[in-house]
């Protein structure tokens, strides 16, 4: 039985989007593909198209008009997967800084219902971070310091991109009031699930930096991070 499905966000990653689709039907574990492209000017989405025919039933693309924000594309994602009923919802990155060969790790930590929220996370074992140079690291593992600090949640890769939700989370989550676009929208989501009481658990990956292609990173998205998390506490305060 299909259950599972890898959300893929993309913009301007034709230069890895096919091998990501292949390494991740490789797995032993059938996943589906769900790749929501943000009107790529260098024709990611038409690679896709061209993929669908050697892939039917398995590679879905959703196409938005506009680059709106890595959160909302998730959140798009999140929306069109409930509807088709699908159990194990993930999210990973298509250049290959999350090995798709883990994402059968994530699925076993879910599927034995060890937990709700299955984390790829660079920090639980340490610093399994490779090819980033070290002020990024820095960045990164304080940056989940400070998180932890704020918001008092008990992980250690607050701001991990790479994670298998199971159905019933991300329906409990009131997605519509995802408030995070970028960097921060990581953080809200695993807030939301702290706050709602499901089982995080965290599963050692090795992170690896893109080979191809370019960072999505800038400094307004750390902004929001940083500035966000104290807001997002906040409000949590306030309200059940």
């Amino acid at each position: 039985m299909k259950d599972a499905i890898v959300i893929i966000p993309t913009y301007n990653e034709i230069e890895n989007i096919e091998a990501i689709i292949i390494a991740v039907f490789a797995q032993n574990k059938a996943f589906d593909v769900l790749v929501v492209d943000d009107n790529s000017p260098d024709l990611t989405a038409e690679k896709v198209e061209s993929l669908q025919t050697e892939f039917p039933d398995r590679l879905f693309l959703l196409k938005r008009e506009d680059k709106t924000g890595l959160g909302t594309a998730y959140i798009d994602g999140f929306k069109w997967s409930l509807a088709k009923n699908y159990e194990y919802i993930f999210e990973m990155d298509a250049d290959f800084s999350h090995n798709p060969e883990d994402l059968g790790k994530l699925y076993s930590a879910c599927a034995s219902d060890r937990a709700d929220v299955a984390i790829g996370s660079r920090y639980i074992t340490g610093v399994n971070v490779v090819n980033w140079p070290m002020n990024r690291i820095l960045l990164s593992y304080l940056a989940s310091k400070y998180v932890r600090f704020i918001t008092r949640m008990d992980i250690q890769d607050t701001t991990a991109g790479f994670v298998c939700y199971k159905r019933k989370v991300l329906q409990t989550i009131n997605l519509d009031t995802i408030k995070f676009v970028g960097y921060a929208f990581q953080i809200e989501m695993k807030f939301k699930a702290h706050l709602k009481g499901f089982n995080v658990i965290e599963i050692p990956v090795i992170f690896t930096d893109r080979a191809k292609g370019k960072s999505k990173m800038s400094g307004g998205i750390i902004s929001e991070a940083i500035f966000g998390v104290i807001t997002m506490k906040f409000k949590s305060l306030f309200s059940k």
